[in-house]
């Protein structure tokens, strides 16, 4: 799909992933994963997940509970590692719009 982490990214985090085993068995951590991935990028309300990737509550809170131990700093730095150096990001809120083009009026 789309949104899913590619084999070269799981393998960079999937040791960094909490593994303690609590009542009911875990389910699989990289589709619960790519179900918080799916509901990041595409800006869904975690209500419209799609069901491959499992109960919404369950990547809804694995995504909480991960958040308040500091999990996903660890994460997301090992995915930036995990891609070339030659991958950029421009964030549009540096980019500044010219000078000229801030003063045309629109119609």
């Amino acid at each position: 799909m789309r949104y899913e982490l590619t084999d070269h990214e799981w393998t960079a985090i999937k040791s960094m992933l909490p593994n303690k085993p609590r009542g009911v068995p875990r389910v699989n951590d990289r589709r619960v994963l790519n179900g918080i991935f799916w509901v990041l990028r595409s800006g869904a309300p975690w209500r419209d997940l799609p069901g491959a990737f499992g109960p919404y509550t369950t990547c809804y809170n694995r995504f909480v509970r991960w958040r308040r131990a500091g999990v996903w700093s660890g994460i997301i730095d090992a995915l930036a590692a995990a891609h070339d150096a030659a991958v950029q990001m421009i964030d549009t809120s540096i980019v500044r719009v010219h000078q000229h083009v801030a003063c045309i009026k629109s119609n």
